[in-house]
């Protein structure tokens, strides 16, 4: 059971760097298969981030909580990696948490599995090289949307671009993604469905 869900991220590794048989046992040895319920926390702001994850299976909201509201920024599905990268990178404190909105999958790779798989073989850069960017590119999507889009074109885009998060999401959690209230989300829904 196990090994499939691991033959899945190795899938998606091949898809970028080809493996020897070597370095899949490797990769199966060192990284960790993980199952978090509807809702469960899988990283809290306030922790050190030590590990690198990727959803196999689920939707994951990355969200701030800011004067005691929550705030989400980005939703990760299957075949995305998920790192708090300024915690990660520098050992601080991370701002952002994780939490699983349905049940979830995911593949676990902390920074000792990391520094061993690198020292193992140079083909492993591409798997931290591949998080480093998934979060870029993900940063830069988010920063983008919010300085060239009114709310109403992000709903259009992430409508277009990730349809399904509208069956997978509670509404609440997709209007602060569009940093809108709910009521308003129901509003630009009406006219753009009108």
């Amino acid at each position: 059971m196990v090994d499939s869900k691991l033959n899945k991220f190795i899938h998606y590794i091949k898809q970028y760097t080809n493996l020897t048989l070597e370095e899949e046992n490797h990769l199966k040895r060192l990284v960790r298969y993980k199952q978090f319920v509807k809702q469960e926390t899988i990283f809290s702001s306030g922790s050190v981030s030590n590990e690198i994850y990727f959803v196999i299976k689920g939707c994951v909201r990355l969200y701030y909580n800011v004067d005691e509201n929550d705030k989400t920024a980005f939703f990760y599905t299957e075949g995305q990696f998920i790192c708090a990268g300024e915690s990660y990178t520098y050992k601080v404190a991370a701002k952002e948490n994780y939490q699983a909105l349905e049940d979830t999958e995911i593949c676990v790779l902390s920074r000792e599995a990391i520094e061993e798989l690198l020292s193992i073989s140079p083909v492993f850069e591409v798997i931290a090289r591949i998080a480093v960017e998934n979060e870029l590119l993900t940063a830069q999507r988010i920063i983008a949307c919010f300085v060239t889009q009114s709310a109403e074109e992000r709903y259009k885009d992430l409508l277009s671009h990730q349809g399904d998060l509208f069956l997978r999401v509670p509404q609440q959690y997709i209007a602060t993604f569009l940093g809108v209230s709910p009521e308003t989300l129901s509003r630009i829904k009406a006219r753009v469905f009108k």
